[in-house]
Parts: structure tokens; C-alpha cells; sequence
């Protein structure tokens, strides 16, 4: 049976929703062998296949089926991590590489949309990031910092000028971001896959990886209907990782994420946002949201451990949006899903080698467009010894997750970023 998307904004405006990628059967042999279609799994497929490797790329549902293929859209440098965490593990120096590798992933995407001509990924550039509570100083010493170390066109809003733009009494200053875009990753998604197959990637979807033998010279894969033989293989799984390679499983939290469309809303829409950037807010787990075609809404929120969705799930995010927005009361709910993001234990990627020839490229946290475009690439130019870039990912590797414990105290500590996020804001309200 074909699996089938959720229903979310991306699906109801799929823009090739006709191409399937018959399940793998039989026996078949490649170089390298790549687990997971998501957007990490794409970009190592696409960078290997223009470097001449034979790929065959396996997906247990369908290409971008997962987070890659129904988040918010949003693409801008940085990690999950923040930057003062990086640098006390890894120094200034190696901060700064990484942070470049985090550029190059946008860059990456942006290229990408240009040279294959996707018309139907809906680029938008701008990103605005806004705070609740009074930091006229702290977002200047970042920009000024951002404008001195990596040459980014970044600039900081006063309250006034957010309110231009954001009508809304809870936010105080802001940043404003050009260089950063949205776009539709599902079609951006099945756009690579396709210019994947042109390049001779065979691709498998409704393939789930059932048993891999990874020791050897030729590793083995097996799904339900077929076996892959490979020199190569990378495990380029996400939220929805399995048991299959247990060390991978032991070293990931999946985390949820909430999303609903909005009704179209027009003109009305300018009530209360007046830019076709894309937004967010600077709490751990705060809103994230853009405008999108007719006036709808694309809003995000919340990162949980729970992996069901609330029964209000639509009613809650509305109530949120009008948290914000109250002159939007009465707006509509057209459609509202969930997704399952992989997070580490140090909320950064997962890049690197699990054993000779067995790489893993995952746990990409909430801020994965940019970093499965980039993390697809050293992986890839580290399987053809192109470079050894995705060793500046060494420092932070497969980290047991904690088990159950570990996901009780990722819960409790998203509570706690809450409280202070709450208590910060009260403040500069008072």
C-alpha cells in the first residue's frame, strides 16, 4: 500500500503529486547506500551523484514524509545550540567554522532553487526575529557581531519599527534579516529527489530498512521486499528513527512540533502583520510563523516530548495566534498537523562515522534546513575524501539520550525555559 502525507498546507499545494518511487524489490548493489529521503537524506544522495557516485537512497514512506516535508520554512543560519554553548565546548575558532558551515547551508539551498529552476518551492526572502521583553543592547552587540565576524547583512529594530511591521503589543525590538528566505520544503524536497533520479540515484520509497548488516567490506540492507548491497551506507534518519541500528536510536529525542494553517484572510491579514518576512520569536519554544498565499497564516509552536497530538490542537495554536494578534478574533482553523524533529542530547547535528564506511548525518533539532543541506555535503565530500569538514562535528556525537529519563528531563527543562521566558517577559512589562 502507497503511504500517504498528512494533511498539512504542503500537501494541499504539492506541486507533483503523481511521481512514486515504486518500494524496492529484490536484490540490487550500489557505492553507497543512503537511509532516509528527508532533506539530509536528499542532500547527501544529490551531492554524491554529482560527484559520480552509484546511489540508491531508501525511505520508509515517502520523500520528505517526515519533519523535512512539513515545518514551518523557515531557512537562516545558526544551530539549535546556541552560541555560547558551542563556543564553551569547542572554542571560538571552531565556533566560527561551524557557524560558516551554517551559512553555507542556506547558501546551498538557495542555489539549489535557482540553477534547478523550482519555481514551486516559493522562495520569500526576509527573516525578522522578534524578543518580548527589552534587549535594545544585547541585539545590537549581536548584530554588531554578526556584521564584524561572518560580513552579515543584519540590523536591528526598535520597538517602533517591529510595530510597523508586527502589530502587536507583546513584542519589543527586533532583527531584521534579508538574507534569510522561507519557502515550501515539501516541493522543494521533491524537486531534488527528482534531480536525484536525472542524475542516476535510484530511489525506493515505502522501503523501511527492517535489518543492516553494517560489518564488512559489503554491507546489507534489507526491507520487507527487497536487499541492498553496498560499500557504503549512511543512516540519514530523523523523528521517526527506528530499532534498527540501536546505537543511532540511543542517541536521539524525538520532539514534536505544532503547526496550523489559518483560513485565507486577505487583506485582512494586514491587521496585524504587515511583512512577508518569515517570523519568530527568541524562546526555546516559541512561535514561528509567515503569510502566506491568500492572506492564510502559517503558524507554528511549541516543542514537546509528547509524541500524540493534543485532541484541541487546532483550538489551542488559534487561541495562541489571537494571544498575539487579538484583532484577529474570529479567524478560522483550515488545517493543523504535527512533526517529529530528532534532537541531541547538545542540540547539535549528529554528522559523522558510526564505523569504516557506515556514516550517520541526523538529529538536526529545530533548525534543520540549513544544516541537512550542509551536513548532506561534508558527509558526502567526506565519503569521496574531498574533505575532512564533517570532522568540525567530532565534539559532539552520538550522546546517549538518557532513555526514558532522558526524555522526562528534556520535558521538564522546555518547562523551565518557559518559566524564565515568562518571568523575563512580566518584567519588561512591569
Amino acid at each position: 500500500m502507497v503511504s500517504e502525507y498528512i494533511d498539512s498546507y504542503y500537501r494541499r499545494t504539492l506541486a507533483d503529486s503523481e511521481t512514486y518511487y515504486p518500494p524496492l524489490a529484490g536484490a540490487a548493489s550500489a557505492d553507497v547506500c543512503v537511509v532516509g529521503a528527508g532533506l539530509a537524506g536528499l542532500s547527501t544522495a544529490l551531492e554524491l551523484a554529482r560527484r559520480g557516485r552509484n546511489v540508491v537512497l531508501l525511505e520508509g514512506r515517502r520523500i520528505a514524509w517526515g519533519a523535512s516535508g512539513r515545518n514551518g520554512g523557515s531557512v537562516s543560519p545558526a544551530f539549535s545550540a546556541g552560541a555560547d554553548a558551542i563556543r564553551k565546548k569547542v572554542g571560538e575558532d571552531h565556533y566560527r567554522q561551524l557557524y560558516r558551515l551554517s551559512m553555507e547551508g542556506v547558501e546551498i539551498i538557495r542555489d539549489n532553487i535557482r540553477n534547478l529552476r523550482i519555481a514551486d518551492a516559493h522562495q520569500v526572502d526576509g527573516r525578522l526575529r522578534v524578543v518580548r521583553y527589552e534587549a535594545t543592547d544585547a541585539l545590537r552587540q549581536w548584530c554588531d557581531g554578526q556584521q564584524r565576524d561572518f560580513s552579515r547583512d543584519v540590523r536591528l529594530l526598535t520597538r517602533d519599527q517591529v510595530r510597523e511591521r508586527l502589530v502587536s503589543d507583546l513584542y519589543f525590538q527586533g532583527i531584521e534579516d534579508p538574507s534569510s528566505f522561507h519557502f515550501h520544503p515539501l516541493n522543494y524536497a521533491r524537486a531534488l529527489a527528482r534531480e536525484c533520479v536525472r542524475l542516476g540515484v535510484r530511489i525506493h520509497e515505502d522501503s523501511a530498512v527492517e535489518q543492516a548488516t553494517l560489518d564488512g567490506a559489503v554491507k546489507h540492507l534489507k526491507t520487507g521486499q527487497g536487499q541492498i548491497d553496498a560499500s557504503t551506507v549512511v543512516l540519514a534518519t530523523g523523528g521517526y528513527t527506528g530499532d534498527t541500528v540501536p546505537a543511532l536510536r540511543r542517541a536521539m529525542l524525538p520532539i514534536a512540533t505544532y503547526i496550523m494553517l489559518t483560513e485565507p484572510l486577505g487583506d485582512r491579514v494586514h491587521e496585524a502583520i504587515r511583512t512577508t518576512a518569515a517570523i519568530g520569536d527568541d524562546r526555546r519554544a516559541g512561535n514561528y510563523y509567515r503569510v502566506l498565499d491568500g492572506g492564510r497564516i502559517g503558524w507554528g509552536s511549541r516543542i514537546t516530548t509528547r509524541v500524540d497530538d493534543p485532541p484541541d490542537l487546532a483550538e489551542s495554536l488559534r487561541r495562541e495566534l489571537l494571544s498575539v494578534y487579538p484583532q484577529l478574533e474570529g479567524v478560522r482553523v483550515e488545517a493543523a498537523w504535527s512533526g517529529r524533529m530528532a534532537y541531541a542530547r547538545h542540540l547539535m547535528p549528529q554528522i559523522g562515522r558510526l564505523a569504516p564506511d557506515v556514516w550517520y548525518c541526523t538529529a538536526f533539532g529545530g533548525h534543520g534546513m540549513n544544516t541537512t543541506s550542509v551536513g548532506g555535503r561534508v558527509v558526502a565530500e567526506g565519503i569521496t575524501g574531498d574533505t575532512q569538514r564533517y570532522k568540525l562535528f567530532e565534539p559532539f556525537g552520538l550522546a546517549w539520550n538518557g532513555g526514558g529519563l532522558g526524555t522526562a528531563a528534556v520535558q521538564l527543562t522546555y518547562w523551565t525555559y518557559q518559566a524564565r521566558d515568562w518571568w523575563r517577559e512580566r518584567q519588561s512589562r512591569a
